[in-house]
């Protein structure tokens, strides 16, 4: 049965969704998303783990003053509150991923294993993007300066569903109202303060010795399958798996793939 819960973190009050028994896994949404991009898994999951999602602060339902904030000590918190302090399998999604990495860093005894789709990862450079792409930035950067949420909304939908180089619109109906309304709520969230995380995880990788899972969609920005695919290469226990045709977020693009190798990597551990 899922159970909401409200977990207190600092000036926070964390919205998590519960559910399963056993084993814990603690799943990490994206920057453009919240907890519910986890919706599929977190059942699938649940049948045989406890299977965790929360929103972090300006996401979803989670409730924060403005101060700066420790993203792995919110992360610590779940774990020990929800979790009984017991080590967990992440399982992240883009600057979840970044989380992820910096917690598995900071401590590592505290983290059974990760699987990082389309991970963001603290210290890696800033990107070189094809004109293509520059441009729809371009564009997003003036909707942004001009106060139209809707439009950034929908250029972030192109960018990070679709795939920068893909049509817009090609993931369409339920899982593109979905990502219009995630996105919608953290783009007028209020300003949740500075992350004082102090990690450079990039070099650093080759510590990590948690059995990992690299995932990355083949049309996503190409300089995040590149890093991805030199990210599972450098940590000393990882395994990399291309998604041909899927984007930025293929739990909500093809969830049943999503699924399945993460209940896999699962068994696996």
């Amino acid at each position: 049965m899922r159970t909401d819960r409200k977990i207190a973190s600092g000036c926070a009050t964390l919205a998590a969704e519960v559910t399963g028994n056993g084993q814990p896994v603690i799943f990490l949404h994206a920057a453009v998303c919240d907890s519910r991009m986890w919706r599929a898994q977190l059942e699938a999951v649940a049948a045989n783990h406890l299977a965790i999602a929360y929103d972090r602060r300006g996401f979803g339902q989670t409730v924060a003053e403005k101060e700066d904030h420790s993203a792995v000590g919110d992360l610590l918190t779940v774990i020990d509150t929800v979790a009984k302090g017991m080590p967990p399998i992440l399982v992240a999604c883009s600057q979840g991923g970044r989380v992820a990495l910096d917690a598995a860093l900071l401590h590592p005894a505290r983290i059974r294993g990760l699987v990082l789709i389309s991970p963001s990862v603290s210290g890696a450079p800033d990107p070189v993007l094809p004109p293509e792409i520059q441009t729809l930035v371009a564009t997003q950067k003036a909707a942004e300066a001009a106060g139209d949420l809707d439009r950034v909304n929908a250029i972030k939908a192109h960018l990070w569903l679709d795939g920068p180089l893909q049509p817009e619109g090609r993931v369409a109906a339920a899982a593109r109202e979905l990502f219009l309304d995630m996105n919608g709520i953290a783009l007028r969230a209020p300003p949740a303060g500075a992350n004082v995380d102090a990690v450079t995880a990039l070099p650093r990788l080759g510590e990590i010795a948690a059995p990992a899972l690299v995932i990355c969609g083949d049309a996503d920005f190409p300089h995040i399958h590149a890093r991805s695919r030199d990210m599972a290469a450098a940590l000393p226990n990882a395994s990399f798996q291309s998604l041909p045709g899927a984007a930025h977020l293929p739990s909500l693009e093809c969830p049943a793939e999503i699924t399945r190798l993460l209940l896999d990597f699962l068994s696996r551990v």
